[in-house]
């Protein structure tokens, strides 16, 4: 046994060492933890397990993501690292300090930070310099080293320009990043993310994991990443699968993500590229199914297919301009035949936005321009997604489609009538436009679940039983059972409350969904079923759904039509498809093309032509396997 020191900028510790493995910084031992189960009188009716027996050994220097669907008991596994919870039986260390002993609170927690989904949540500072100062203030710092200490986390977070701004007028991503640094400003040895970047775009979420990569490469820091996002998992050193409080797997990425069988049986998806290679395995068309990444994919296809290959030459067809014309059966081209390419230009206009401008705080030195004169048509029996980088007024938009705002400049009109004109009813608008926020909580108020649902349906006259039975269908269309109706929604995982919120809004019949970041933090299964019932909305009851997302994969799979936000000006507005082939001008505002289509792109470099046009795994299968 040796003794070792170990240092950064922000951790110092000695180290003991067995045959030079570092010691565990986080343990786990048989860890249970149960929650009372309540009825609608408070009363204690039983109880639910959530971590069942969990045995987790984290060594200091590993990055460990941590997978599993929605109520499998990622966060709360999270909480129990910081001493937020506390097991029932088993325990939890920290540099071998028990999290159940009250005395070590503070060490333990000033060893191991947290970062939040919503960084709102614990942002505090009137300025990003003294948010980041808080934790140290707190922890009996001097002046002058809180004033180090401070500029160390700034800078190594890249907000330097940043300080003196309120975290207020920050983007999301940005704020991310402050409240990383805030955690970094207490010199942890660990940081555990919870689902980090759900809420950022293309460039915020690569922004984020750069630095969290750069945090545990440079500086040895232990990190804990939940996520959703399979391709962040694939970076990590380890990947812990969770399912009902169990650990379902665990191992290196590869290892884990080549157990096909078992992911797809715990309803959890591959990397994209690993997808890809598996279903063209499956075809005979590619000798692995394990390929994590771009370019290891791109080198197994090169080496297993034939040398560049023109698909219109095998298919005898010549000028055909472009892989969409290309009879493949891929569904996402059965839907572009079915709707004109995408373009639903024979549907009756719905909403339409005229010369609209929407200004936060005007004539103020804060004036915010966030929607500058946009105009767009929403018509009956669409599915549009709209995208933007953070700040570009997505959601200025869509609330000014809801009513919610009302324009500083310009009309808008739903079903040719002006709804800022005399007599509009603007109550009527909010049952038609029905509006999921981004964050589920602001729209849960009641004591349950089925009550809360209900609420709409009651509002706009219906008898209490008509009322009942209309929540109980779009709570089930949404996968939530009876025995959450008596729940407080207060007591649901995030997911959960994603999806009791979207039930709210369904439940009010609107003919206009719209939906702010409605997949941000659902598990691959749950989304899957959004995007079912919001299809079977859209074919079977004639809705038009409207879905802001920075999800690229999502929008090339479920929508027909996107609309490109950009500075409060609509960039973009076409098929699906034709977006998608701007990805130059994507990238430089921050945004990005679905994964699978990158690869296309660089196989097309290699000479593999006419096959760049592929936006979903679908069709790429159906290009690469083509005989």
């Amino acid at each position: 046994m040796k003794l070792e020191r170990k240092e950064s900028n922000f951790s110092s510790s000695y180290l003991v060492s067995f045959d030079g493995e570092y010691m565990s910084i986080i343990k786990a031992n048989n860890v249970k933890y149960r929650v009372k189960i309540k009825n609608e009188n408070n009363e204690v009716v039983g109880h639910k397990t959530i971590l069942d027996n969990i045995n987790i050994d984290i060594k200091k220097g590993d990055f460990v993501a941590i997978l599993g669907r929605n109520g499998s008991g990622k966060s709360t596994f999270a909480k129990h690292l910081n001493a937020l919870l506390v097991p029932n039986e088993g325990s939890v260390l920290i540099n071998g300090q028990d999290t159940s002993m009250v005395e070590e609170l503070w060490e333990i927690r000033k060893q191991c930070g947290m970062v939040f989904q919503n960084p709102d949540n614990q942002i505090v500072g009137v300025t990003v310099e003294e948010d980041i100062a808080f934790g140290p203030e707190n922890l009996g710092m001097s002046s002058e080293k809180i004033i180090k200490t401070v500029s160390h986390a700034i800078e190594k977070v890249g907000m330097s320009a940043f300080k003196k701004k309120s975290p207020n007028h920050l983007s999301g991503g940005q704020k991310q990043r402050v409240a990383i640094a805030s955690s970094l400003a207490i010199k942890p040895e660990c940081i555990v993310l919870d689902e980090p970047t759900a809420m950022l775009d293309p460039k915020g979420r690569k922004d984020v994991i750069n630095l969290v990569r750069q945090l545990n490469k440079n500086d040895g820091m232990t990190i804990i990443l939940i996520t959703h996002h399979m391709e962040e998992a694939a970076i990590a050193d380890t990947v812990i699968v969770l399912d009902q409080g169990k650990v379902a797997i665990s191992g290196k990425p590869r290892e884990v993500f080549s157990k096909i069988d078992e992911m797809k049986a715990l309803k959890l998806e591959l990397p994209q590229m690993m997808e890809l290679s598996y279903r063209l395995h499956q075809k005979g068309k590619i000798s692995r199914y394990d390929l994590l990444d771009i370019e290891e994919f791109v080198e197994q296809y090169m080496k297993d297919s034939r040398p560049a290959i023109d698909i219109y030459d095998k298919i005898g067809v010549h000028d055909a301009g472009r892989f969409g014309d290309i009879m493949v059966q891929s569904e996402l081209n059965r839907i572009d035949e079915k709707n004109n390419n995408g373009k639903n230009n024979n549907g009756k206009t719905l909403l339409e936005l005229i010369d609209v401008s929407y200004v936060y705080q005007p004539e103020t030195a804060m004036k915010n321009i966030a929607v500058d004169h946009v105009n767009v048509s929403i018509r009956e029996n669409e599915m549009i997604g709209v995208i933007g980088p953070t700040g570009s007024g997505k959601s200025t938009l869509i609330q000014l489609m809801n009513g919610l705002l009302r324009p500083s400049e310009g009309k808008i009109y739903f079903k040719g009538k002006d709804i800022s004109g005399k007599g509009f009813q603007k109550k009527q608008l909010h049952f038609s436009v029905g509006l999921v926020f981004q964050y589920p909580e602001s729209q849960l108020f009641e004591e349950t679940v089925l009550s809360d649902v209900m609420y709409g349906p009651l509002n706009k006259g219906y008898e209490k039983e008509k009322a009942e039975a209309i929540a109980r269908e779009c709570l089930k269309s949404l996968g939530i059972g009876d025995e959450y109706f008596r729940k407080s929604p207060f007591d649901l995982s995030g997911g959960e409350k994603r999806r009791v919120a979207i039930a709210g809004v369904i439940a009010m019949e609107p003919e206009i969904i719209v939906l702010d970041e409605p997949t941000a933090g659902l598990d691959p299964l749950t989304r899957e079923h959004l995007f079912y019932s919001l299809k079977m909305l859209k074919e079977e009851k004639n809705k038009t759904i409207v879905i802001v997302s920075h999800s690229m994969e999502d929008m090339a799979k479920y929508v027909e039509r996107v609309i490109v936000m950009n500075g409060g000006k609509v960039m973009f507005d076409d098929t699906t498809r034709q977006v998608f082939q701007n990805s130059d001008a994507l990238e430089k505002i921050g945004l990005a093309i679905p994964t699978v289509s990158y690869a296309m792109k660089r196989l097309k470099a290699e000479g593999y032509t006419d096959c760049d046009e592929a936006i979903t795994i679908d069709e790429a299968v159906d290009v690469l396997s083509y005989e």
